[in-house]
């Protein structure tokens, strides 16, 4: 399971270009304007093979009462529960504050283990300016600059310490085998009918399901075989837009579901077909993408809309969900029993599609062909030479091509190719991801 970490701080201290810089993105809105970041905000990061999750939070105030602050103060509240270490960022330029008194003393009662950030301390490390954050009694501060750089690295390993890390091995697809239970993540917006589904399968009411949105507050496992393969089924929380999450009890909803997903080998997606795809659903689909999961998509209450109705659904589909191509489309009514023949059809053949080993001889063969059809465009007076391809991964399959000026080679051609692979091998409901790695050229350095 990924650990968490939780971005607390007054406004305007540099918590969201420190989110920014631990996933390695631009996804936090970053200004010198107190008070940008209002909801809690999600990104993945990682720290050599360790994966983590990081939360950026609004600017904290713990005993605000009235408007918009009593809110974010809200948000920030449950960002430190579902949190593993709590990072406080302060801002060593402005010293401490009474407000920073008042969180410590808030997070002093939470009983979490919490590391202090300073930050904008670039070229300050031997500072006295840090010695004042030491009477907030919480340990060391680290000096760190979330807008340079520096610090940053220190600051994870100490976050992540303890954590359990697996050991990286090197790819071997002859001894990969398949998990012996598969884990089905079902997914989507609340109320769209995950517990009803799974209660569906299970021929029994397993699972609370109600009419109401949210009544699944967090990620439920239940053991199910079918045809002698067994499964774990988990019913997770629907991820409701960010401003809706207010309420305590759903503080462990959307970390939960990430966690859910990511550590899942196949994940359902459903969609309700009475209220359309929305931006929800597509960014639920994305997530599914970048955790790099086998997905089938099942449009949920289809018995429940007309012809219309489905035609604008299906444009949707097009529109909103174009990246998940590669993921298989049906209709199905959770309460009606119907379509879910086909639909164990397409989570049996998007399993076994993240699972597929790929031999070197035909991989090479076929980025030899794909090359013959189509070679690759020019980088200046050099084109790239794609030599031989293996498989580097599953779930999703990755394929590692080897040449020389492979760096040169564009993502259309990176499509192209991919899209070969996938019909040779078949691969139905599974992102890929294909690397590029070049040989050095061997008098580079010589001049």
């Amino acid at each position: 399971m990924k650990p968490v970490i939780a971005l607390v701080g007054r406004p305007n201290v540099g918590k969201s270009t420190l989110f920014n810089r631990l996933t390695k993105s631009r996804d936090a809105i970053v200004a010198d304007f107190a008070g940008l970041t209002r909801d809690r905000h999600y990104g993945d990061g990682r720290l050599g093979d360790r994966e983590y999750i990081v939360v950026d939070t609004g600017g904290f105030e713990p005993d605000s009462s009235t408007g918009i602050v009593k809110e974010m103060a809200k948000q920030t509240r449950q960002a430190v529960a579902e949190a593993d270490t709590v990072i406080f960022v302060l801002d060593v330029r402005n010293g401490l504050s009474g407000q920073d008194q008042d969180i410590a003393r808030y997070l002093r009662q939470c009983n979490k283990r919490v590391l202090l950030a300073v930050n904008k301390a670039e070229g300050m490390q031997d500072s006295p300016l840090l010695a004042e954050f030491h009477e907030l009694g919480m340990g060391e501060p680290h000096p760190v600059s979330a807008a340079h750089g520096q610090g940053i690295r220190s600051l994870l390993e100490a976050a992540l310490e303890g954590f359990e890390t697996e050991e990286g091995e090197e790819f071997d697809p002859e001894e990969t085998d398949k998990p012996d239970v598969i884990r089905l993540a079902v997914a989507g917006r609340p109320n769209v009918g995950k517990s009803t589904l799974i209660n569906t399968w299970l021929g029994e009411e397993r699972l609370v399901a109600f009419d109401m949105p949210g009544t699944t507050r967090d990620a439920i496992s239940v053991d199910f075989e079918r045809n002698g393969q067994k499964f774990k089924l988990i019913d997770t929380a629907g991820l409701r837009r960010k401003g809706k999450v207010f309420e305590a009890i759903e503080k462990f909803s959307v970390v939960k579901t990430l966690q859910a997903i990511a550590d899942a080998n196949v994940v359902l997606l459903l969609i309700d077909a009475t209220q359309g795809v929305t931006d929800q659903d597509a960014h639920i689909a994305g997530y599914i993408l970048e955790s790099g999961r086998a997905v089938v998509v099942a449009i949920n209450k289809w018995d429940a809309v007309d012809s219309y109705q489905r035609e604008t659904l299906e444009r949707q589909i097009q529109t909103r969900l174009g990246f998940l191509r590669f993921a298989p489309i049906l209709h199905i009514s959770a309460l009606k029993r119907q379509g879910l023949g086909p639909l164990w059809k397409s989570l049996a053949d998007a399993y076994s599609s993240a699972y597929r080993k790929m031999t070197t001889p035909v991989l090479t063969r076929l980025v030899h062909e794909a090359v013959e059809h189509q070679q690759p465009k020019r980088a200046g007076t050099f084109r790239p030479k794609l030599r031989y391809a293996h498989q580097g991964g599953m779930n999703p399959p990755i394929v590692v091509i080897h040449g020389n000026s492979l760096e040169h080679v564009s993502d259309v051609y990176k499509r192209y190719l991919e899209g070969r692979i996938r019909d040779h091998y078949k691969l139905i409901g599974t992102p890929m991801r294909i690397e590029m790695r070049s040989s050095k050229n061997p008098f580079a350095d010589e001049t």
